[in-house]
C-alpha cells in the first residue's frame, strides 16, 4: 500500500484523472455502490493486486451506510434468536474492526438494561444469561476484557450514577454489558475507501450506472458525459438498490429510524440504554450517547414497500413508537418538541418468507449472475469485511481472476494505530477519535491559519480545517458532502442551516486553490 499521504487522499483532481483513466483502460473488477461493503470490496480486492475502480451514483456512504446505529455490535440478538452461527461471526468481525481495522473510529460502549417492575426477574435472568453467552463469544473471538469488559449486575445506585436520566421508581438495579460503537459510520466508509485508493483502486463518486449489460455503461453526472468501461467482472454492491440493476435479485428492503436527541437534558450521557420492547423477547430499544453530547434513539424494523428514494423519511408512526417505548424508562416526559433530528436508513434484506421484516435473514448472500456480475447483499455494517471477501472470492472464481488471498482481516485502515499509540497522538481528543493518527495533520492547517481552527459555529466543534481536510483528501465535492458524510452536522437540519453558507465558502476556495 502507497504509505503517503497523496497515495490515499482523494479530491477532484484525483477523480478527473482517474474518470479519464477508466474511460480509456481495462480493469480487472469494477464495483458498483459507494457503501461500506462496495468500499470494503474495493480495499479487498485490490489489496489482492486486482485493478479495480468503484462507482457510486452519489457520495461515499449516501445510503443505507451513514443510517445505521454507529455500532459495531457482537450480535446478542441474533444469539437470542438462536443464530449461533451468525452472532459468532459478528463477534469475530466486531473484534478485527476494533483492534486491527479501525481502533480509533471505535470504542467501547456501556450499555444498561434497567431492571424494573415490566422485566420479571424470570426475565432478567434470561437476559443476563444471553450477555453471558455473548461474553463467552467475545472472548472465543479473542477480545481481551480490556476493550471490551464482561457483563456484571449494578445496582439501583449504581444505575444511576451511571444513567442519571433513568425514572428512579421501581428500579432495583441493572445489567450492564459492553459493545463496540463507531465514532461515525460514514467515516468508516470514507477510510475505506481512501485505504483501497493507496492501493491503486479508482474510487469515482457522482458516476452512475446505466447499464450492467455488454458493453458497461456509465455517465459522469457531473457533466452529463456516458461512456463505455472495459472490466472483466463486478460486483453489483449498491445496497437496498441492487435489484434495480440486476432483475434475478429480490430483496425487501426494512426501515431502520432513529431520533436525535440532546444526551444532557435527558440525562444519557457516556452510558447507553438497552430497553426491552416489550411483548418482544429479545428485541431493544437504543439510547445511544455520541462523541458531540447528542444522542441517537433508534431503532425500529418496518418493512418497505415501493420505490426505493435516495433518502428516506421517518414517518410519524416511528417517531411516536420511539419516544413512547424510551419514556417507559426515563425520568423525563419525552416530547415530540425534544427530537433535535430523525433519521431512516434502509436495509437490503433479501426477501424470504415471513412478512415481518425483524424475521428476514441478517445473513448475507453473495449470488452470481449473468455477465460475470456478483451481487452481494443483506449482512449488517459489523460483518462488512467478511462480505467483501466472500464477494472478491466469488467473483474471483467466476471470472477466473488472478488474485492474492485475502488480507482484510491484518489491514488497519488510514488513520489507524494500536490503542496506545493513539492515546500518544498530540492533537485534540475530539480529533483523534475521529481521524486517528492523521488527527496532527488536519490541525495543522488551524496553526498555520488560526481562523482555520475556529468551529464553524457555537455549539458546533467542527472547524474550517476539517472542511479543508474533507475536499483535499476524503473526496468531498460539495457543501452536502461535507454536512451530511464527512461529518454529521447535517443530522440537525437547525445547524446544516447555520454554517451551509460558510463551509462552502471553504470549498470554493479550496477548489480554486
Amino acid at each position: 500500500m502507497t504509505s503517503t499521504l497523496s497515495g490515499t487522499s482523494l479530491n477532484a483532481a484525483r477523480r478527473r484523472d482517474d474518470l479519464a483513466a477508466l474511460a480509456r483502460e481495462p480493469v480487472d473488477l469494477l464495483i458498483v455502490g459507494g457503501g461500506v461493503t462496495g468500499a470494503g470490496v474495493a480495499l479487498d480486492a485490490a489489496s489482492r493486486g486486482l485493478s479495480v475502480a468503484l462507482v457510486e451514483a452519489h457520495d461515499l456512504a449516501f445510503g443505507t451506510s451513514r443510517w445505521s446505529s454507529k455500532l459495531v455490535h457482537g450480535g446478542l440478538r441474533y444469539l437470542a434468536r438462536g443464530d449461533v452461527g451468525l452472532a459468532r461471526e459478528s463477534a469475530i468481525e466486531r473484534d478485527v474492526v476494533m483492534r486491527v481495522i479501525a481502533p480509533h473510529l471505535t470504542r467501547s460502549l456501556p450499555q444498561l438494561i434497567a431492571l424494573r417492575p415490566d422485566l420479571s426477574p424470570r426475565l432478567a435472568a434470561l437476559t443476563f444469561a444471553g450477555l453471558g453467552a455473548g461474553d463467552v463469544l467475545r472472548r472465543a473471538a479473542g477480545t481481551p476484557g480490556s476493550v471490551l469488559p464482561r457483563p456484571r449486575r449494578v445496582s439501583a445506585q449504581e444505575a444511576l450514577a451511571l444513567v442519571p436520566g433513568l425514572n428512579p421508581d421501581g428500579l432495583r438495579g441493572g445489567l450492564l454489558s459492553f459493545d463496540g460503537q463507531l465514532i461515525d459510520d460514514a467515516r468508516l466508509v470514507v477510510a475505506l475507501a481512501r485505504t483501497a485508493a493507496g492501493f491503486g483502486a479508482k474510487i469515482l463518486t457522482r458516476v452512475r450506472m446505466t447499464s450492467l449489460g455488454s458493453p458497461l455503461l456509465a455517465r459522469d453526472e457531473l457533466t452529463g458525459t456516458e461512456f463505455a468501461i472495459d472490466a472483466r467482472a463486478v460486483v453489483n454492491a449498491a445496497g437496498v438498490w441492487a435489484d434495480q440493476l440486476v432483475d434475478s435479485v429480490q430483496l425487501r428492503p426494512s426501515r431502520g429510524s432513529h431520533l436525535v436527541l440532546d444526551g444532557a437534558g435527558l440525562g444519557v450521557t457516556g452510558t447507553a440504554l438497552t430497553v426491552p420492547i416489550p411483548g418482544h423477547f429479545g428485541r431493544y430499544l437504543l439510547v445511544l450517547p455520541q462523541q458531540d453530547g447528542r444522542v441517537y434513539l433508534g431503532l425500529t424494523d418496518e418493512p418497505v414497500d415501493g420505490p426505493v428514494p435516495d433518502v428516506p423519511a421517518v414517518p410519524q408512526s416511528d417517531v411516536d413508537f420511539l419516544l413512547g417505548t424510551a419514556a417507559t424508562v426515563l425520568r423525563k416526559p419525552l416530547r415530540e418538541s425534544d427530537v433535535l433530528g430523525a433519521f431512516a436508513g434502509l436495509r437490503p434484506l433479501v426477501a424470504g418468507s415471513s412478512e415481518r421484516s425483524a424475521d428476514l435473514s441478517r445473513h448475507h448472500a453473495v449470488l452470481p449472475g449473468p455477465d460475470r456480475v456478483v451481487t452481494v447483499v443483506g449482512g449488517k455494517l459489523t460483518t462488512y469485511r467478511k462480505m467483501a471477501e466472500d464477494a472478491v472470492d466469488a467473483v474471483v472464481r467466476l471470472a477466473g481472476l488472478a488474485a492474492g488471498p485475502c488480507r482484510t482481516r491484518r489491514l488497519p485502515l488510514v488513520g489507524a494505530g494500536p490503542r496506545d499509540r493513539l492515546a500518544a497522538v498530540e492533537a485534540p481528543a475530539r480529533l483523534v477519535a475521529r481521524y486517528g493518527v492523521e488527527a496532527p495533520r488536519v490541525a495543522a492547517a488551524g496553526e498555520v491559519d488560526p481562523d482555520l481552527a475556529r468551529p464553524l459555529a457555537p455549539g458546533i466543534e467542527v472547524t474550517e480545517a476539517e472542511v479543508l481536510w474533507a475536499v483535499r483528501h476524503e473526496g468531498a465535492l460539495d457543501a452536502d458532502d461535507v454536512l451530511d458524510r464527512r461529518t454529521r452536522i447535517g443530522l440537525v437540519a437547525a445547524d446544516a442551516n447555520l454554517v451551509r453558507d460558510r463551509v462552502t465558502g471553504v470549498i470554493r476556495a479550496a477548489m480554486d486553490s
